[in-house]
């Protein structure tokens, strides 16, 4: 049976390490690290992790302030918020809530952002500074899965590393930093998607398989060889009779048929979800050091 990767259990450790690094900050006479989230409308799932990021920033000792909208608000109006807070020196980092409502343009909106405040590391300049290997904010889920490989001390160093995703979010991140000269990194790295040929094949000859296509249980058993690092990415809501809730996530692995192969996998949930926000602290806390230029 392989060893699970408890993203819980790492993402507490991590909360503990950026709370005394914040303690010392302001035991310095240091400022407190502030974060702001800006979101639109009532969308559940964004009020849900709206409320849960500001949550982790108390835990952390970080100010946050949270910004709320209507989602009649209008592009420009948006737009000219989003200036105000790049020239607010108290906030040191913040975010716009995704999905947005449709007459407002994500891209737009991206960009605007200083990329020295996009502490969710969506801004073009801050995806350029990641691929070509310069200071930066990596985007939360692909940091999140480097950072549970480097606790896991998994060997990273000319594996094959398959990557199922070709999303701006995931599979294009993270397979760029699997290529990084560090560690992780130094992984040949394979980019499967919808139109990929032959991918049981390519999946077979993984040493490392992130999977983040958002299809539940595409993973299958037979897709993997013994020994293979999973990593799953993948959060869809399916139906079911086992939970209250009448919801039950699903990732993008058939964990019961592949979890006897793996060396180590990760669980959903519990495994790559936690160290999502993780991300998004250790930013806001490189933001406020002033480590990104």
């Amino acid at each position: 049976m392989s060893n699970l990767i408890d993203g819980k259990a790492i993402s507490d450790q991590i909360k503990l390490e950026i709370a005394e690094e914040v303690k010392q900050i302001l035991a310095k006479g240091g400022k407190q690290p502030h974060l702001a989230v800006i979101i639109v409308g009532h969308d559940g799932g964004s009020e849900t992790y709206v409320a849960h990021k500001v949550k982790s920033c108390e835990q952390v000792g970080f100010k946050s302030t949270r910004i709320a909208f209507e989602d009649n608000i209008t592009e420009a109006e948006l737009l000219a918020e989003i200036q105000k807070l790049n020239n607010d020196t108290d906030i040191d980092g913040f975010i716009v809530q995704l999905p947005l409502p449709k007459h407002i343009s994500e891209d737009k909106v991206i960009e605007a952002i200083d990329y020295k405040k996009d502490v969710d590391g969506f801004h073009p300049v801050n995806v350029g500074r990641m691929v070509i290997g310069l200071p930066c904010f990596v985007s939360a889920t692909p940091s999140g899965i480097i950072e549970l490989l480097k606790r896991y001390n998994i060997e990273t160093k000319g594996k094959n590393c398959v990557v199922i995703g070709r999303s701006n979010i995931v599979g294009k991140p993270v397979a760029s930093l699997m290529m990084q000269k560090a560690y992780p990194g130094d992984a040949t790295v394979t980019v499967c998607h919808s139109r990929t040929q032959n991918l049981k094949e390519i999946c077979l000859q993984a040493d490392i398989i992130i999977a983040a296509l958002g299809s539940p249980e595409f993973l299958k058993g037979d897709m993997v060889k013994e020994g293979a690092v999973i990593i799953d990415v993948g959060t869809t809501r399916v139906t079911s009779t086992e939970t209250k809730s009448g919801f039950k996530l699903k990732g993008d692995v058939a964990f019961d048929e592949v979890a006897p192969k793996a060396s180590y996998i990760t669980p959903v949930p519990g495994g790559v979800g936690p160290m999502t926000i993780i991300s998004l602290l250790r930013n806001t806390l490189l933001a406020a050091k002033k480590e990104i230029y």
